[in-house]
C-alpha cells in the first residue's frame, strides 16, 4: 500500500488554495442542496458516482482552478481491510485568494484548500458535500473579506450545480 498521508498533508499545509469557498452561499445554491445544522452542505447528484466525480473535476478545471488531489477514501479502506461504500475527497483551490483568508486568521488554513466529498449513500444516492463557508468563516472569526466570502460561495454553488441537474 502507498502511503499517501505526506502528499495530502503537503496539499492541505501548503496550499492556500482552498480559500476560493470561503462565504455564505447565494441563492443561487443548486436546488437539491441540504444544509446541516453542523454547517454540512449537501448537494444530491442526478449521476452515478464515477460521473459525478467527473463532471466536479471537468468543472472545476474549466474555471481554472487548481486541482490538488483524488483521496479514494474508498481504496484506503479497502487496503485496510474496511468496507466502505464510494467515498472519494476532492482537494481544490485558488491559491490568490485562499492565500486572503490565511492572512485573516493563518488557523483557517485547517480548513483550506477546499474539499468537497463525494460519497454513495445506502441508497445508492450520490452526494457532494462539503463545510458552509460562512460556517467556516465564523469558525475562524473572518469579518474582514465580505466580497471574497461571496465569490468563493458562487463558486462551490456553480461547481456542485454541474451535478445537481444535467446539462
Amino acid at each position: 500500500m502507498t502511503n499517501r498521508f505526506p502528499t495530502l498533508l503537503c496539499a492541505l499545509f501548503l496550499s492556500t488554495a482552498g480559500g476560493i469557498l470561503l462565504g455564505t452561499l447565494p441563492a443561487s445554491r443548486p436546488s437539491l442542496a441540504k444544509v446541516d445544522s453542523d454547517g454540512l452542505v449537501k448537494v444530491e447528484s442526478v449521476y452515478g458516482f464515477s460521473e459525478t466525480i467527473k463532471r466536479l473535476q471537468a468543472d472545476i478545471a474549466k474555471k481554472g482552478i487548481t486541482f490538488f488531489l483524488a483521496v479514494d477514501q474508498s481504496q484506503l479502506g479497502a487496503d485496510a481491510g474496511i468496507k466502505l461504500k464510494p467515498s472519494t475527497l476532492l482537494i481544490f483551490g485558488n491559491p490568490p485568494l485562499g492565500i486572503q483568508f490565511l492572512t485573516s486568521n493563518p488557523d483557517s488554513g485547517l480548513d483550506w484548500p477546499v474539499r468537497l466529498l463525494v460519497r454513495q449513500d445506502d441508497d445508492g444516492r450520490v452526494w457532494a458535500v462539503y463545510t458552509d463557508f460562512g460556517w467556516i468563516a465564523k469558525r475562524h472569526g473572518i469579518a474582514d473579506r465580505n466580497d471574497q466570502f461571496k465569490m468563493a460561495s458562487e463558486v462551490i454553488a456553480s461547481i456542485t450545480s454541474s451535478v445537481a441537474s444535467k446539462q
